[in-house]
């Protein structure tokens, strides 16, 4: 059945007739299409980018679960999601029409005793460069390495990985045709990881002075991740015999705002990420595209983080002819109400209504 809606298409902002056709949006006028959406504001899928398909406070997911995931997402208006790492072989999602097109970084790949236990595969320096080849040719076009953990003698958090090696990794990454997400928190792997040529920084809470600068001359993006930094106060409480580490946390949720401001005020490119899937549930897209306005991004900048813009740096294309009917449409303008993203009227998935 071929749809027809109505409304104000962002990010242009002209007010347009759309039709969907075998899933697939025209411009062009469809005779007999089922009008289910006659006024609104219409945007393009919001797009979750940092999530974990197949992770669960408990530990692993099963395949119930994983779909329970994917649905709350889908139901927040997130239609697309990058999967930034899961334990488990979280494909089927794909071959779900019913559920957000999901694109994957295989496995975490860290050090042994420097990660989240069983989650990610652990190897030693030099067997990194290995580890990355066998995850770029799992995942779909993204990797993912841990940038930097507590590291138990130091008492604090460290860079897992040396310079050199780390560069031969990402350099490795790029000739597979891959690109590399970091989990970074802290100051110290900063330097290293934006050298290397990493193309986004995940959290990056520890991003300030001139490695601001140096982001943004190098074309990474910032994956904030704010709803999960909201957790860092917990993780300090929990620090235990390393109080050097609580205090770092504490110290990195405090000026966690400060920092992903001065990175949109750089040119740094944001994306939306919930980190759902550890502590937090899925489902969050809307209230971390909030809490980036609150942080004193721009309520367009924000939207744009969670939707056009990330869509684009992802390969998807917006509310274009002939592009996947993928959108959600709004009763008001979520440009100047962010609010509004919590009312969705309709959410269309590969041209069919599911909601």
């Amino acid at each position: 059945m071929s749809l027809h809606v109505r409304g104000t298409v962002l990010p242009d902002g002209e007010r347009r007739d759309l039709w969907v056709v075998d899933g697939r949006l025209t411009y062009e006028p469809v005779g007999g299409a089922q009008t289910v959406a006659g006024d609104g504001w219409i945007v393009p899928g919001l797009v979750d980018c940092h999530c974990h398909i197949g992770m669960t406070t408990d530990g692993v997911a099963d395949e119930a679960e994983m779909v329970e995931q994917a649905i709350a997402d889908r139901d927040a208006g997130a239609l697309l999601i990058r999967d930034a790492g899961s334990p488990v072989d979280n494909r089927f999602v794909q071959r779900r029409e019913d559920l957000p097109r999901l694109i994957r970084a295989g496995r975490h790949v860290a050090r042994p005793k420097r990660y989240l236990r069983d989650v990610g595969v652990e190897v030693e320096p030099d067997g990194l460069v290995a580890a990355v080849e066998e995850q770029a040719r799992l995942g779909d076009g993204w990797v993912k390495i841990v940038g930097d953990w507590i590291d138990r003698d130091l008492g604090d958090l460290a860079p897992l990985w040396p310079d050199d090696v780390l560069a031969a990794a990402v350099a490795r990454a790029h000739e597979l045709g891959a690109r590399v997400a970091t989990h970074v928190f802290g100051e110290d792997a900063l330097p290293g990881l934006v050298a290397a040529g990493v193309d986004t920084l995940e959290h990056g809470t520890g991003l300030t002075g001139g490695m601001v600068d140096e982001a943004a001359r190098r074309g990474i993006h910032v994956t904030p991740t704010l709803i999960n930094t909201e957790t860092f106060p917990d993780i300090a409480e929990r620090a235990g015999r390393f109080p050097g580490y609580g205090d770092h946390m504490r110290a990195l949720h405090r000026t966690a705002r400060q920092r992903i401001r001065d990175a949109y005020e750089a040119g740094i490119g944001l994306l939306a990420g919930t980190d759902a899937g550890g502590v937090l549930p899925h489902g969050l897209v809307v209230q971390e595209i909030l809490a980036m306005h609150a942080a004193g991004i721009p309520a367009e900048a924000a939207l744009a983080a969670g939707s056009w813009a990330a869509r684009s740096y992802l390969g998807l294309p917006g509310l274009t002819e002939g592009a996947p009917a993928d959108f959600v449409v709004y009763p008001s303008d979520p440009r100047t109400d962010l609010s509004a993203l919590a009312r969705p009227e309709r959410i269309v998935l590969r041209g069919t209504v599911v909601r």
